[in-house]
């Protein structure tokens, strides 16, 4: 079933400690413990992600797991109000990251402006984001075939027939709940990027 949230709904969604309020008590610790670390703790190869979403199941037996990815270039208010929707569906937010690569072949020269590494630390520094892994194919099938997640969240400019049919067709055999987050209006990269002077050079080298 495909459901459109509003981002908006979410924003009150943490206390002010960063905790969700459904959170087990029990990992109320640990998130408290890895927000001291650094954002990199949160960060897992691609390779260990089917392990590090078992060991949270493990851990968080009634919990939901939500995954989402993107290329999240330069990060604006329309991609952290997404990610607080979607970590407000459920217990643990996956971010599934493009590649530099992959980001080249969907967004063409001269992308990504952020390297792969900056952009998942800054993601992995968002308290609602419990994990991020870069991965590198144009289409995020691998990479829901290793979380599994319980709901899977697009932005508000796709639907089911525009979404990758791979995609869809992977998520539906597993069950997953796909839910499109409702997009805050004007906010993009590609609109921000064309909004900068050609001209402008920086100030401090």
């Amino acid at each position: 079933m495909a459901i459109t949230a509003d981002s908006s709904r979410a924003r009150n969604s943490f206390s002010s400690s960063g905790i969700h309020p459904t959170m087990p008590a029990s990992n109320r610790d640990n998130h408290q413990m890895s927000s001291m670390l650094s954002p990199r703790a949160a960060i897992v190869e691609l390779e260990n992600l089917s392990q590090w979403v078992r060991r949270w199941r493990r851990d968080n037996p009634a919990g939901r797991v939500v995954a989402t990815n993107g290329c999240f270039d330069v990060i604006h208010i329309g991609h952290t109000r997404c990610l607080e929707a979607s970590r407000a569906l459920g217990d643990c937010l996956v971010v599934g990251v493009n590649s530099d690569e992959s980001v080249r072949n969907l967004k063409g020269s001269g992308r990504p402006v952020n390297s792969q590494e900056d952009r998942a630390e800054i993601l992995a520094s968002l308290r609602s984001v419990s994990a991020v892994s870069i991965f590198p194919h144009r289409d995020a099938t691998e990479l829901l075939r290793l979380v599994q997640p319980d709901v899977y969240t697009k932005g508000g400019d796709y639907s089911l027939e525009s979404m990758n049919p791979e995609e869809r067709e992977l998520l539906t055999s597993m069950g997953t709940r796909i839910e499109f987050i409702k997009a805050v209006p004007d906010r993009s990269t590609t609109r921000f990027l064309e909004s900068v002077p050609r001209n402008v050079s920086p100030r401090n080298k």
